[in-house]
């Protein structure tokens, strides 16, 4: 039977966080004909159900796989031109470059085309921009400067989608240019020879969300066939695995947020295995240096990995990632990841200075303006190499769409995350339109900007008024969606291996989150910058580990600490702990409820 569309979860109208908890399927007839059809159990058909996967798409959702979901690169506008350049430079000998974003993304797009070129006999170079000095995205110094040094062919990576000025400066001293990105493009295109984007708009494919690396990666595949279709390959030039690769694809995808369905969850499930054999050095070394001993899934991906990668280029030196991902050295990836390592501890502190500055503000600004639709936050000397990781932070707080910018000399450096449903790399796109930004762009859910800090405050009545409609469809935006409830014995590792069957798990495609009903907490105490752990026992004499990350700046924390022995619903998710070789659960706390508090 369905539950009513505004019934709540479990009763819980006000969480202790102040969150209405609410169930994420109703249709149990759709989720009853999933369980059949694919002869999986109801609560495999429940978790499909809840996240829109009709009865014919539940076997390619289970089993994704390339075969049957990559397409013709050739699908995408200016792919031709683009392989052929390439494979023409590669053949021909050329000298080219990637000129890409110092993200996880940009970084691994770089280094994809970067392992492919060298294992085609071909010559190219990788340069990513400092972000302090240079910022975001190509610029005509560096361009040119690529070009002096031989560069005849520059692949931008992640970037350059609205690069008019320096793409033009490219193209007019000589040099070819083709862009690989996924951000939101204007009517008008770069005066590139190709533009390859499935976010452009005259682009027909279906493909729009993927990151920069699956553009990247069907830019290999396209220009592999050119070279097999010229006779190119082998006794001496044996044809590559494109497959073996797929572990920097799986790695960008995830770490750039996009949506884990269709093609880009093929990619991820299948990168994820190859990241597994553990044959690319870098990826390797990082993942010992951070202790991930288990099989790498998304969460080590997106959590673990990802932020080392990207510590390089928020604090300390923007190629180390991509350094990091293309060496085959053994000595030298386990220095760069050592170094990654370091600089993600020192990236972490800064964060939390410039986050407790932010969160004050924010909440400044709501308890005098009211609701307001989206968090914009500003501050002189605030690094910006953590501000997108702030503006996240502070998304998950107050549940709507954030902006945080790093003010120096008069200009603000501006970083923005959003929540389902409300497109900010829009919104941003058309403050630049309009003449309030000196730069900006991004995609759905994340974007970045330059503003002149006397314009910071136009910009932000610029967003709200043309955020508040989208953030009020979004809906309840500070609301839980559950799965189900469990018992405290309930969360096993034999159901936390059957939830893996419908993984791997991120954006569109949510980690199952339960509520522990009746969990009493034997031990809680703080752990770590702000982390709550502890034990919890349930009336079915189930005992689990339980851990809150984050939580002592808000209501969750202190409830945890004080639950003086009453029982909590325990909202959150169930991760693998392989602790000393032993596979147990451990219970990711997100929230938490009382159950006599159902208001």
């Amino acid at each position: 039977m369905s539950a009513a569309p505004d019934a709540t979860f479990l009763g819980v109208g006000r969480s202790i966080t102040g969150r209405r908890w609410r169930s994420r399927g109703d249709d149990e007839r759709l989720a009853l004909a999933l369980a059949q059809r694919l002869d999986v159990p109801d609560l495999i058909g429940r978790v499909l159900a809840a996240r829109g996967v009709s009865a014919d798409e539940g076997d390619t959702f289970l089993n994704p796989t390339l075969r049957a979901l990559l397409p013709d690169p050739s699908s995408l506008r200016d792919m031709d031109s683009a392989s052929l350049r390439l494979a023409r430079a590669i053949m021909t000998g050329e000298q080219a470059a990637v000129f890409g974003d110092y993200d996880v993304d940009g970084a691994t797009s770089s280094a994809l085309l970067k392992r492919y070129v060298d294992a085609v006999g071909g010559k190219l170079s990788i340069y990513i921009p400092d972000r302090m000095t240079e910022g975001y995205g190509p610029n005509a110094p560096a361009l040119l400067r690529l070009g002096e040094q031989g560069a005849s062919l520059i692949v931008t990576v992640d970037c350059g989608t609205v690069a008019f000025e320096p793409l033009g400066a490219a193209v007019e001293a000589g040099i070819d240019v083709v862009v690989v990105d996924h951000h939101l493009a204007e009517p008008s295109l770069p005066p590139a020879l190709a533009v390859i984007n499935p976010n452009r708009l005259d682009e027909t494919s279906p493909h729009g969300q993927l990151a920069a690396v699956g553009v990247a990666y069907l830019l290999i595949v396209a220009t592999n066939r050119v070279l097999r279709d010229a006779g190119w390959f082998g006794d001496k030039r044996p044809e590559p695995n494109l497959l073996q690769w797929l572990d920097l694809v799986a790695l960008g995808t995830v770490c750039d947020v996009v949506p884990l369905t269709g093609l880009n969850r093929a990619l991820v499930t299948q990168g994820l295995k190859v990241m597994a054999r553990r044959g690319n050095p870098g990826l390797a070394a990082l993942a010992d240096v951070a202790g991930v001993r288990e099989p790498p899934s998304a969460y080590h991906a997106g959590f673990i990995l990802g932020p080392r990668v990207n510590a390089g280029g928020r604090v300390g030196k923007s190629d180390l990632g991509a350094r990091l991902m293309t060496t085959d050295d053994p000595e030298e990836a386990a220095a760069i990841a050592t170094e990654l390592d370091r600089l993600n501890g020192e990236r972490r502190e800064i964060e939390q200075a410039v986050l407790d500055l932010a969160i004050e503000q924010a909440e400044r600004t709501i308890t005098s303006h009211g609701d307001v639709p989206i968090v914009m936050t500003a501050g002189e000397g605030w690094h910006p190499g953590v501000i997108g990781i702030v503006a996240s932070r502070l998304k998950d707080r107050f549940g709507r769409p954030s902006i945080v910018i790093g003010l120096e000399n008069g200009m603000g450096k501006g970083s923005g995350r959003s929540i389902r449903g409300v497109d900010l790399g829009a919104a941003v796109t058309a403050a630049r339109q309009s003449g309030l930004l000196v730069n900006g762009g991004g995609h759905a859910m994340a974007a970045g900007l330059t503003v002149a800090e006397d314009q910071v405050g136009d910009l932000t009545e610029f967003l709200i008024e043309r955020l508040r409609e989208p953030v009020a469809q979004a809906g309840d935006a500070s609301s839980l969606g559950f799965d189900g409830a469990l018992a405290v014995g309930g969360a096993t590792i034999d159901l936390l291996d059957l939830l893996q069957r419908a993984g791997p798990y991120g954006a569109g495609n949510p980690e199952p989150r339960f509520a522990l009903t009746g969990a009493r907490l034997v031990m809680a105490d703080v752990v770590g910058q702000g982390h709550v752990r502890c034990i919890m026992t349930g009336a079915d004499g189930g005992r689990l580990k339980g851990i809150a990350f984050r939580c002592m700046d808000n209501a969750l924390g202190p409830a945890l600490l004080n639950h003086g022995g009453a029982p909590m619903h325990i909202a959150g998710h169930m991760r693998l702990d392989t602790w000393r070789g032993d596979r147990n659960v451990q219970f990711v706390i997100e929230d938490a409820a009382r159950p006599q508090d159902r208001t």
